[in-house]
């Protein structure tokens, strides 16, 4: 995964809350750190910024300002993209299935002291 689909899967996570450029920028370094390669932390940041300012330039943008400093959402309601970002990023997400009418399994593990 790249680091634009990292951001967009994050910001999809998070919904209508936002998430601040720093954090975002911790997740997708996480995401991107294996055991035989580290990105440098600044250079994550820095194209995490200049990822969010440049999607998030009009109204119609990909991602859009909460309002608050630096924190940043998808632009669910003039987007269609973002809306269609939101349904396969939780597609993706497999729900719990508990079965309704599922029996007890039986124990039939013998004892080590009957005798």
């Amino acid at each position: 995964m790249n680091y634009e689909q990292q951001i967009l899967h994050i910001l999809s996570e998070v919904g209508e809350r936002g998430i601040s450029v720093s954090s975002l920028a911790k997740h997708v370094y996480n995401m991107s750190c294996t055991l035989f390669s580290q990105p440098d932390l600044q250079e994550v940041h820095q194209f995490v910024q200049q990822y969010l300012l440049r999607n998030s330039k009009s109204a119609q943008s990909l991602i859009e300002s909460t309002g608050r400093r630096g924190y940043y959402r998808l632009n669910t309601q003039n987007n269609a993209d973002a809306r269609q970002l939101m349904l396969e990023f939780a597609e993706e997400m497999p729900e719990a299935e508990e079965p309704e009418n599922e029996k007890p399994s039986q124990d039939f593990s013998l004892s080590l002291f009957d005798f």
